[in-house]
């Protein structure tokens, strides 16, 4: 049964009948074909053993800085026979000819030598026997003759004066090109002489009438990569949507916040060690012209001065901040809105001044919410995260006791990760302190936890580098799975 070729098919055998051994680029422009349909034909040809397709690769040489100084003002041990012929008694010291040579003083003396042109006696620099043109001087003319097009290697006849050239710095530059050259095989051949040189159209009629071509419902298609959000952007969202299901309302803040809001109003005293430039980025000669009511500012201050007994300043909560975490943004709107009862959570980026690491990054996205209410407990607020990590798909969860500077008590949750076979913290929780809550007029408990979003992206992806989620690897960015 004879085979059924594709028009593109047609038009390469004709062109490789009348001309064999073409390129790609010399297919198209026989063909009048683009080049992605040349080379989807010859994969078509070469599958039905119709053509084959020889690689070849040629190598080039062109002069360098170097060579061509040396083509315009000929090679160093040239320049000093040239210069001692032109002295009477064809000698000189050595260090005239240092004077005269510069930095070509040290080839020049060495391949002069080695040509037996030269001697040294008593200082002096004699000029010695034939000096007759070199390989080397006969190459670089050669390679220089080709330019601006770059000599093939093949028409070097020496190599070994080649070699000689490529010690010497910046005298050669050396290319290479692969080509690719198709041609009939014996079967193509006779296919060739068979073809119609007139390609049936694809009409209404030829289908009615059986007459069109076979389409090979197997061959490759060429991949798609449709648009896609994010990973991480994709974790983003998914925390969002857990949060709105479970009944909270994201509220959101300036990236920049005043150091009253981001540290003050939770009770941070203005000499602790994270308030400092190694720990914090500061906005140089900016300060926030208000940061709150008088009466906050009072009863914060107040509470600073009775709690950690130092004197508070005003210019110091003026000082604005990249925001550390997201909690400056909930406690502002429980200070303005002072609910009775309120779920709210934000999620945002956060910035700290830390050295970047496997688990650590300067900025970050984090995710932080507060619960209300008038019976709140803490075993509330550890049944609410194991709802949260449980709608995650993480099912073994632990709690254990730690200090935070905000919250009393205070909780670190840990998840277990199978694939590192090791707990792993995540969430930092507890209830807001009373010096936190009474000076802004919160009566009821406070339940609040906070976290690193890329933390639990690592976990859920099997990453062991945060990084790896920044690094713009398109591989894996697109074949991440949508739904884990």
């Amino acid at each position: 049964m004879s085979q059924v070729l594709h028009p593109i098919e047609h038009k390469i055998l004709k062109s490789l009948l009348e001309k064999q051994n073409l390129t790609p680029e010399e297919l198209c422009e026989k063909t009048q074909l683009s080049i992605d349909q040349v080379r989807r034909g010859i994969e078509w040809l070469k599958f039905k053993d119709l053509v084959q397709v020889n690689e070849s690769e040629k190598n080039f040489v062109a002069l360098g800085k170097r060579g061509n100084e040396a083509f315009e003002k000929e090679l160093p041990e040239r320049q000093l026979v040239n210069y001692l012929k032109s002295l009477s008694g064809f000698s000189c010291e050595i260090s005239e000819a240092k004077n005269q040579l510069k930095n070509e003083f040290s080839p020049a003396i060495s391949n002069a030598k080695k040509n037996g042109w030269i001697e040294i006696y008593e200082n002096r620099i004699l000029l010695k026997g034939y000096h007759d043109a070199t390989p080397e001087e006969r190459t670089i003319k050669l390679i220089a003759s080709k330019s601006p097009a770059i000599s093939p290697v093949d028409e070097i006849e020496d190599n070994s004066t080649l070699d000689s050239l490529k010690k010497r710095p910046d005298f050669l530059i050396f290319t290479s090109t692969k080509y690719v050259t198709v041609n009939l095989t014996e079967k193509g051949i006779e296919t060739a002489k068979n073809v119609s040189t007139h390609t049936k159209e694809f009409t209404v009629d030829n289908i009615l009438v059986g007459k069109t071509r076979a389409i090979d419902v197997e061959a490759p298609a060429p991949i798609v990569f449709a648009a896609r959000s994010h990973p991480l952007q994709d974790v983003i969202n998914e925390i969002r949507e857990i949060f709105v299901g479970l009944g909270f309302t994201e509220v959101v803040g300036n990236l920049v916040q005043s150091s009253f809001w981001n540290f003050d109003a939770l009770f941070t005293p203005q000499d602790h060690p994270a308030r400092e430039m190694q720990d914090t980025f500061y906005i140089r000669s900016l300060c926030a012209k208000t940061v709150a009511t008088k009466n906050q500012i009072s009863n914060v201050s107040q509470t600073h001065r009775k709690g950690w007994r130092y004197d508070w300043k005003l210019d110091e909560a003026k000082r604005l901040v990249l925001r550390t975490h997201t909690t400056c943004v909930t406690i502002q709107t429980l200070a303005d809105t002072k609910p009775d009862e309120a779920r709210i959570f934000s999620i945002g980026r956060v910035f700290r001044n830390e050295k970047v690491s496997f688990k650590h990054l300067v900025e970050f996205n984090q995710v932080e919410g507060v619960v209300i209410g008038k019976n709140v407990t803490l075993r509330d607020l550890m049944g609410l995260q194991k709802e949260f990590y449980l709608k995650m798909g993480m099912k073994k969860i632990k709690f254990w006791p730690t200090f935070f500077p905000y919250t009393e008590p205070s909780l670190q949750s840990m998840v277990y990760n199978e694939k590192l076979g090791k707990w792993v913290e995540l969430f930092g929780m507890g209830i807001f302190r009373p010096e936190v809550t009474k000076p802004l007029g919160i009566k009821n408990p406070v339940l609040a936890w906070g976290g690193g979003i890329e933390r639990i992206a690592m976990l859920k992806y099997g990453l062991e580098d945060v990084r790896d989620l920044y690094n713009n690897n398109l591989g894996w960015l697109r074949n991440v799975p949508k739904c884990q």
